[in-house]
């Protein structure tokens, strides 16, 4: 009943006992694994899993990255892995074939049995993640840690961090106060996707020390944090606080409504120079390899009407606007490559000359962002809004609370394969790192609405990362039945089959299948820069 589904698994006759008396022995290189696993189930056990023989061994092995071997027998459990994230993973593993009050703060210590079993597992893909936007709507520090540590329960290993929108700019920047100062904070949000306004101020930001402590979190349980500092376009919070860094005269107010603002950064010297500045911040914060500086839904009106952008434009030798883009984005490349960090930024930046060579492409739009970078040579993980956006509504109609996007089900995004048929059995296959799902904020105002709108499709999404390509929908069904017993546990607000919880009901405007329709167009809309190789 585990998920996502292990390579091989089978059960035995048997079962071992974890009690209060249960032993924990560790190799010293799976320590804090050790640790962190003594931690969730001491409490239930009312025991202090201390070392000894008989009990849970974590021992060193001869296997792939993130690979482990579980056994679990009468006399004693053992895990097996060749590094700290596979010896972390078969922990994960352990927990599942728990009973579910395992999941749980505390207990009364009574004894839980572990079946007898064998599992051998490996992760299909290297990145596994979520984005989660906390630019939209502010999630609080201790929200953002509990939701880490619901990835690791799935095995997804990379949190992709939205750090900044037209909406909010949510990181301490030492060197420009004003940021968080000004950016951080809007007087009022829209109420649905083309509501009312609600009246209310909204605001946050993670200090310096916040992130510090969110990575280390992180990175205790394996997974990495990739900052988005989204740019040229999407910079309304940023432009508010620093007016100089727009292209306008009057002063802005940090966006109250959703959708592509007009608002985006001037090319000018002293801009390029601010950016690299916050990003010198940024590198020191995150320690991971990968820096995304966004790059999608830049609109252009401002700078063909720029006599200073169109200057920059012939300054330097450009056809067009589009490419201007391309050279805004070289030129944090380079910065962020002689900081040793690779960029990241969404399949926009493949338009106008195309992306710096040795950036990663998130690729959102359709498959076939993810075709054009990978057959480029760039690596790419998939992230298409139609099978893995999981802000989007999850029945047809008005069975959801705000029915805003494209339909996308359980079964959806369970069905989801990370490698486009146009890539099967090439070459530019071995580009596509993973895939991750995507939680866009815009309708998501708390943690619980970012439980129901998250699980269980988040459970679905992870067996596509971890998991081998054949997909078995009954088979993944009956395990997502126990799976979520484990959720509830966790306190976890998941959307049930049943549709929407009483609180979770609101008033909205009922989908229709000309939405639908309307949808697509928009898509194809999006990505005909990118078909028709500008």
């Amino acid at each position: 009943m585990v998920i996502p589904r292990p390579v091989r698994s089978d059960t035995r006759p048997g079962r071992f006992v974890l009690d209060r008396h249960t032993t924990l022995t560790s190799d010293p290189a799976f320590a804090e694994v050790a640790a962190w696993l003594r931690g969730e189930l001491s409490p239930i056990t009312g025991g202090e899993l201390l070392p000894g023989p008989g009990g849970i061994a974590l021992s060193a092995a001869e296997l792939e990255p993130e690979a482990y071997r579980l056994r679990i027998a009468d006399d004693g459990v053992l895990i097996e892995a060749a590094d700290p994230a596979g010896a972390f993973y078969g922990a994960q593993t352990l927990r599942q074939l728990l009973p579910a009050r395992a999941y749980r703060k505390a207990a009364a210590g009574r004894p839980l049995a572990l079946p007898c079993a064998r599992v051998e597992d490996r992760p299909r893909f290297a990145w596994r993640g979520c984005l989660l936007d906390v630019a939209r709507h502010f999630l609080p520090k201790a929200d953002l840690l509990r939701f880490v540590d619901l990835m690791a329960v799935h095995k997804l290993n990379v949190l992709h961090l939205h750090l900044t929108d037209d909406q909010g700019w949510r990181l301490e920047i030492r060197r420009y106060p004003r940021l968080t100062e000004v950016g951080a904070w809007r007087r009022e949000s829209q109420t649905g996707w083309n509501g009312p306004m609600d009246g209310l101020p909204h605001g946050g930001y993670y200090t310096q020390d916040d992130i510090r402590e969110i990575v280390a979190y992180a990175a205790r349980r394996h997974i990495t944090v990739v900052p988005e500092i989204d740019l040229p376009g999407h910079t309304q919070a940023a432009i508010a606080a620093h007016p100089e860094l727009g292209n306008l005269d009057t002063p802005l107010e940090v966006a109250t409504t959703w959708g592509v603002g007009p608002n985006v950064l001037n090319a000018e010297e002293h801009t390029i120079a601010f950016f690299q500045n916050v990003l010198d911040e940024v590198v020191e914060l995150f320690p991971g390899p990968y820096i995304s500086v966004g790059g999608d839904e830049c609109r252009k009106d401002q700078w063909r009407a720029s006599p200073a952008a169109q200057r920059r434009i012939a300054e330097l030798g450009l056809r067009d606007e589009a490419e201007l883009q391309s050279w805004i984005i070289g030129r944090f490349a380079d910065h962020l490559a002689a900081h040793g960090r690779r960029l990241v930024g969404w399949d926009e930046i493949l338009e106008g000359g195309g992306a710096p060579a040795d950036a990663v492409i998130t690729s959102w739009r359709d498959d076939h962002a993810t075709v054009v970078a990978a057959k480029a040579g760039h690596d790419v993980v998939p992230c298409p809004n139609t099978s893995v956006y999981l802000d989007y509504r999850q029945a047809p109609g008005d069975q959801e609370p705000v029915p805003f996007g494209t339909v996308l089900t359980l079964d959806d995004v369970y069905a989801f394969e990370p490698v486009p048929p146009a890539l099967a059995g090439d070459e530019a296959a071995r580009h596509v790192l993973g895939a991750q799902c995507c939680l866009w904020t815009e309708l998501i105002d708390s943690a619980r609405r970012l439980d129901y709108m998250a699980f269980p499709r988040l459970a679905a999404f992870a067996e596509t990362v971890w998991s081998a390509p054949e997909r078995d929908p009954a088979d993944f069904r009956r395990r997502l039945d126990a799976h979520l017993e484990r959720l509830t546990a966790l306190g976890v607000e998941y959307r049930p089959d049943t549709g929407p919880r009483p609180w979770q009901r609101r008033p909205g405007v009922p989908g229709r299948p000309e939405e639908d329709e309307a949808w697509q167009a928009k898509v194809a809309e999006w990505t005909r820069p990118l078909r028709e190789g500008r």
